[in-house]
């Protein structure tokens, strides 16, 4: 007679940690969750390989664990009540088995025997869905760090944040950030100079060129994602736990931790416009007992472009170490080197309404003279020590030094005559010049929990600085010869023979200090009430237009802000699946750089947010949801007055509804898919030239847009390994300055994909292939804000690839 399997007891329990006495302890903090989440935080806490299927993990909750234990105790405690019974190899590695499986166990409390079956497990030495699987298949994920500076559930976070997986970056084959934040809504390329920098509009705001690595700001600098786990993008003023930033939001690279577990990965991409991409990934442990980490990433990236005359050649190199000084002590220690050259690229210009219609391909600068070249150095330290099971502290330190050379050819000037078709003369000036800058950043951020009764506590209190140090900054801007758009001629400029005029030399220092704290309180595990906020002191010095780099030091002029930014939030979850929530949050932007009366400097622009929303998580998590619903103003915008001052009464508005799926929704179906209404708005305002804004739309920010992206694996045995899939963007149409004067066109492309896994035995080996804008639609992405400056969307491209790992 067929026996009923009967969950793990407690007497099971017992018997199996004996065997954990000669093991090693580890501290564990994972809260009570579904159990396939429980496993997952617990493989990438231990650095353990786990092995169970899928299916036998699904729907089962977790009771979670919090203290030191062995790896056999830290996982009986995870699977208790679950039916699965735990086995730990003597490799290490954990196998989960159900009722139905191959081993033989006995329940010592009543001495009955299971009956045996095959357990069925992916191949190779990770669980396909294991968080740290450097080929983890999920598109969905159920934490980020970025919101709150905690690893707190998406679904009990009451902010809009985004994440775009690893999965979906490999599929998607994304070189670049913006290869990536297309996936998300209410998110927009903005302006790249040709790629020297990227850019983005987050409802409706722009970044200003700044983007993060890790929660440390990088400044005007194209970010490879060579290195990166995922790319998490908070949306508007919430924010603002990272100090001066734009009310729009932040998009944040998280990346590739050392793991215990050895992998090695060798890539090589090739496609359209000579392209050529090779990337390698190695990661393991230095010493016997796993205390001693490493990992090493590095890129080298050679392409040239559908644009005449563009290219870039980039070397990368990223190694990282991890030192588990004790169980509750670790040292983190990470190094970027990147050398990039570039051309830089104004792009085309608007004739009339619309962008000219001139080839995709026509450069209007100089592709003798505007070559490029930016070279960064970053070093991060990072202490990480636990006090006990619920008090947490981290130290990091940051220098980044960054050094540009870039110089370029952009237009000040179209003239144009309505009756000459092909009459364009385009006047033109060349910038050019040598920038290196220095920047620090230093963090301590204090992590606890602790209960007030029956009121559950998550705090977390910190210090930021954040300091700049622009060296003299050593150029010449002169007028350059002019050339017609449709038929230009090149005539770069003898710069050894203009002399460095009046103006050519600036310096610029920022220091800034943040002190901040939260607080989540949950209430009958239900109901999250987050509060708290951040307060700065902000002093920026500057002075560029200087006639020497002594005058440009010495003769600074000096600006000084302080601002409380509050942060609160409210998100209640009637169930499991669903989440409802709504905050009200204030940000302090960047200082203006204007001069109002009396010649001081003006302070920074305000955020100021509203949002409600709700979150769902269905099939055991693996398909989540995100809808919000926000009211975004910016204020303190500085306007000039046409008097040689500037004054605070410029502010704008933002909109709008955002939804964002992701996940796994049948099986071997995985999809990615957003869509933002974004309603942007001048409020007040008026331009150089004293031309009345109110009431224009933002530059850039189309109403609508949305994307859907789809990828199916084959189940049929005999394709197995087969994988494809397809995307489609959208935008309308979109402002190309705030005046108005000329739009960009809607439009619309296709991307598909196609990839095998060859079933070889040792080394797994996979061959990709995408197609970009299938249709080879002609487009226009971004500009500057202006009507000299419209970066052209690219055509159809081809990208190849082989990946080798073992």
């Amino acid at each position: 007679m067929p026996l009923a399997f009967k969950p793990l007891t407690a007497a099971m329990f017992a018997a199996f940690a004996l065997s954990a006495n000669a093991e090693e302890k580890r501290h564990f903090d994972i809260p009570a969750q579904p159990l396939s989440t429980a496993l997952q935080t617990f493989a990438q806490q231990s650095g353990t390989a786990m092995l169970y299927t899928e299916a036998s993990a699904s729907g089962k909750h977790s009771p979670g664990l919090s203290g030191n234990y062995s790896t056999s105790e830290a996982v009986a405690q995870l699977v208790v009540g679950s039916g699965l019974i735990p086995a730990v190899a003597s490799d290490g590695t954990v196998t989960l088995k159900s009722g139905a499986s191959a081993m033989t166990v006995a329940d010592t409390s009543n001495g009955e025997t299971l009956p045996k079956v095959t357990v069925e497990a992916d191949a190779g030495p990770y669980d396909p869905y294991d968080a740290n699987n450097p080929n983890n298949k999920s598109y969905s994920v159920t934490s980020a760090a970025s919101a709150n500076r905690t690893d707190t559930p998406l679904m009990e976070t009451p902010i809009s944040v985004q994440v775009v997986p690893k999965a979906v970056i490999r599929d998607q084959q994304a070189i670049q950030v913006g290869d990536a934040t297309k996936n998300v809504s209410g998110v927009f390329q903005g302006f790249s100079f040709g790629g020297f920098a990227e850019e983005f509009m987050i409802r409706g705001f722009s970044t200003q060129f700044n983007n993060y690595l890790d929660g440390f700001r990088w400044p005007a600098s194209k970010l490879t994602l060579a290195n990166a786990e995922r790319v998490e993008v908070v949306k508007g003023a919430a924010a603002n736990l990272y100090g001066r930033i734009q009310p729009g939001g932040m998009i944040n690279i998280v990346t590739k931790r050392p793991q215990a577990t050895p992998y090695y990965a060798l890539q090589q991409q090739f496609g359209s416009y000579d392209l050529y991409r090779t990337t390698a990934d190695a990661t393991g442990a230095l010493n016997a007992d796993g205390s001693l980490l490493y990992r090493l990433n590095l890129e080298y990236l050679n392409k040239n472009s559908f644009r005449d005359f563009a290219f870039t050649d980039r070397i990368f190199l990223a190694p990282s170490l991890t030192w588990k000084v004790t169980d509750r002590t670790q040292l983190d220690l990470d190094f970027i080197y990147s050398d990039e050259d570039t051309v830089d690229d104004h792009g085309v210009v608007a004739l009339g309404n619309r962008p000219a219609n001139i080839p995709i391909n026509r450069f209007l600068g100089e592709p003798s003279t505007d070559l490029s070249n930016s070279t960064l150095y970053n070093t991060m330290l990072t202490l990480t020590h636990a006090f006990n099971d619920d008090w947490t502290v981290k130290a990091r330190f940051d220098h980044l030094r960054r050094h540009t050379v870039d110089p370029q050819t952009g237009a000040s000037g179209l003239q144009e005559d309505p009756a000459q078709p092909n009459y364009g003369e385009l006047s033109r000036f060349f910038f050019g010049g040598s920038n290196p800058s220095d920047y620090f950043y230093g963090n301590v951020n204090l992590n606890g929990r602790f209960a007030t009764w029956d009121v559950k506590h998550e705090v977390a209190v910190g210090w930021e600085n954040y300091s700049v140090d622009n060296d003299t900054l050593d150029f010449q801007a002169v007028e350059g010869p002019k050339i017609n758009i449709f038929n230009p001629r090149y005539r770069p400029l003898n710069l050894s023979a203009v002399p460095h005029a009046f103006g050519d030399f600036g310096s610029g220092t920022a220091h800034s200090n943040g002190v901040y704290f939260q607080d989540q309180i949950t209430l009958f595990d239900k109901l999250h009430i987050l509060g708290g906020g951040r307060y700065d002191w902000v002093t920026d010095a500057s002075n560029f237009g200087a006639a020497s780099p002594e005058e440009a030091k010495a003769n600074q002029n000096v600006s000084k802000a302080e601002r409380f930014s509050p942060r609160v939030g409210l998100l209640y979850q009637p169930w499991e699946w669903l989440s409802l929530y709504g905050n009200y949050v204030e940000s302090m932007g960047n200082g203006n750089g204007n001069i109002g009366f009396g010649g001081k400097a003006l302070p920074p622009e305000i955020g100021e947010q509203f949002e409600i929303g709700f979150k769902t998580a269905f099939f055991d998590e693996r398909l989540t949801t995100n809808v919000a619903f926000y009211d975004l103003k910016k204020s303190n915008i500085a306007v000039d007055t046409r008097r040689g001052f500037s004054d605070l009464i410029g502010s704008a508005r933002s909109q709008g509804v955002e939804i964002d799926v992701s996940g796994q929704v049948a099986e071997g179906l995985s999809l990615i898919a957003s869509y933002a209404y974004t309603d942007a708005n001048i409020i007040k305002s008026t331009d150089f030239s004293g031309n009345v804004l109110d009431g224009n739309r933002l530059w850039n920010v189309p109403r609508n847009a949305g994307s859907l992206w789809a990828k199916y694996d084959v189940q049929d045995n005999t394709l197995r390994g087969f994988s494809v899939g397809a995307g489609v963007y959208f935008q309308s149409q979109k402002q190309g300055d705030n005046l108005n004067s000329y739009q960009l066109p809607g439009w619309g492309r296709v991307d598909m994909l196609v990839k095998y896994q060859l079933p070889l035995p040792k080394a797994k080996t996979t061959l990709q292939f995408n197609i970009d804008n299938l249709l080879d639609h002609q487009y226009y992405t971004a500009t500057l804000g202006d009507r000299f400056t419209v970066n052209v969307g690219q055509p159809r491209t081809f990208m190849g690839s082989v990946k080798v790992e073992f």
